[in-house]
């Protein structure tokens, strides 16, 4: 009893703020490079079609999926763990230098840099969850990292294995690999006899988990503005580039926008009203990974619209010029459905004229493709502000969080 007294000590007490640290605000800085990084590699696929670019976005594709799951479960451990803790501080500092070593080593992390980006990784998904484990002593909750200490020890030599072998090899093992990382969060890292620690019983704070996604969001719009600026300052100047430019960044603008309308300025209170946090807060995370990305696609667009705004037309720059918004829209009406439990009918509209357009865009030049999407995004932002004009602020109304509590064990 009294080494599981002592383990509470890390736990977050009910009198937290819940609000982010700067702790993690600091941590989200090695992220900023890693998703700049990641942009850098989808920005490579520009003159690649065919199986060449479908093989390339799946690498890159793969490289972002590690890099998210170090964050998402970072931002799990400060919610669930009092992150003004020393050895907590400790692990979030730890888990920022690894992030920082993936992050400079992903732009070559599927060729000559593959063993320092999964050396990285697993220092981060073995050794981390038993430092936490060994933190909390006696306390039953030790038992969830030591629960994703094993099935990362299980995937790691696929990942060595990939890191080591042939480079024909390295990205059908590091898929097989990540799905099994992926595959046990899901379930709950189950153990014989041990069972499993289902997340959507896991006691969070909810207004700090909803921040994190919030700033998530924002972190990669911050990189799309990145783009948009280093890419126009380093290119000659000219009517056409500044007016890709203006429009690059009135479609960011209008990303926010349509994010925040509701929906993601409710994320806070929906998670806070919640009976059962742990499993909206699960389910956003696996939207925000889907509008993070968006984004993250969306801004390479911009760097091949400002770069060659009247350029021939090309396979990869319909997929990051529409296909970024696209599934933007896609994961903002999850995001919705999550909070409010329906989907208006803006995005759908936004959605299904994208969608129409595509073929005609593909015979058309960048620049009309991105003015395009702008106008349509503009539209969806347009038919939100009519709907809502005059309506007082919904309440939200999340099928995912109000169902009835399960039996909560001693873990959670």
């Amino acid at each position: 009893m009294m080494a599981a007294g002592r383990g509470a000590e890390l736990l977050r007490p009910p009198t937290s703020s819940g609000r982010a640290t700067f702790l993690e605000l600091f941590f989200d800085l090695a992220f900023v490079v890693a998703l700049t990084r990641v942009s850098q590699r989808f920005a490579g696929l520009s003159d690649d079609s065919g199986w060449a670019l479908v093989t390339g976005f799946g690498r890159t594709l793969l490289l972002f999926l590690a890099l998210w799951l170090i964050w998402s479960h970072t931002a799990w451990i400060t919610s669930r763990y009092e992150p003004e803790r020393p050895i907590i501080q400790a692990v979030v500092v730890g888990t920022m230098f690894a992030g920082l070593i993936m992050a400079v080593t992903l732009p070559r992390a599927m060729e000559e840099r593959a063993l320092p980006f999964v050396a990285a990784y697993l220092m981060v998904m073995v050794v981390r969850p038993l430092v936490v484990a060994a933190a909390l002593r006696g306390h039953p909750r030790r038992l969830v990292p030591f629960r994703l200490a094993v099935w990362a020890s299980a995937s790691a030599p696929l990942w060595l294995a990939g890191a080591l072998g042939p480079d024909r090899l390295r990205l059908p093992l590091w898929a097989a690999a990540l799905a099994v990382d992926y595959l046990a969060w899901s379930l709950g890292w189950p153990l014989p006899w041990l069972g499993a620690s289902n997340v959507s019983r896991w006691r969070i704070a909810g207004t700090h988990l909803a921040d994190r996604y919030q700033q998530v969001f924002l972190i990669a719009l911050g990189e799309s503005i990145l783009v948009i600026g280093v890419v126009f300052s380093g290119t000659d100047y000219s009517a056409e580039r500044a007016a890709a430019f203006a429009v690059a960044f009135a479609t960011s603008a209008l990303l926010w926008r349509i994010y925040f309308h509701r929906a993601g300025l409710l994320l806070t209170d929906a998670l806070d009203r919640a009976v059962m946090p742990g499993r909206l807060g699960a389910a956003s995370e696996r939207t925000h990974l889907l509008i993070v990305l968006s984004v993250l696609v969306t801004s390479v667009g911009y760097e091949l619209v400002i770069d060659q705004p009247f350029g021939q037309p090309r396979p990869s720059w319909l997929l990051f010029v529409v296909g970024g918004p696209m599934l933007f829209l896609v994961a903002r009406m999850r995001l919705e459905y999550e909070i409010f439990g329906r989907v208006t009918q803006s995005r759908v509209i936004g959605l299904v004229a994208l969608l129409v357009f595509t073929p005609a865009l593909a015979r058309w030049t960048p620049m009309v493709g991105l003015s395009v999407v702008a106008g349509v995004l503009a539209l969806v932002a347009l038919l939100d502000a009519l709907r809502s004009r005059g309506q007082p602020v919904e309440v939200p109304a999340s099928p995912i969080g109000r169902a009835a509590p399960e039996v909560r064990d001693s873990e959670a």
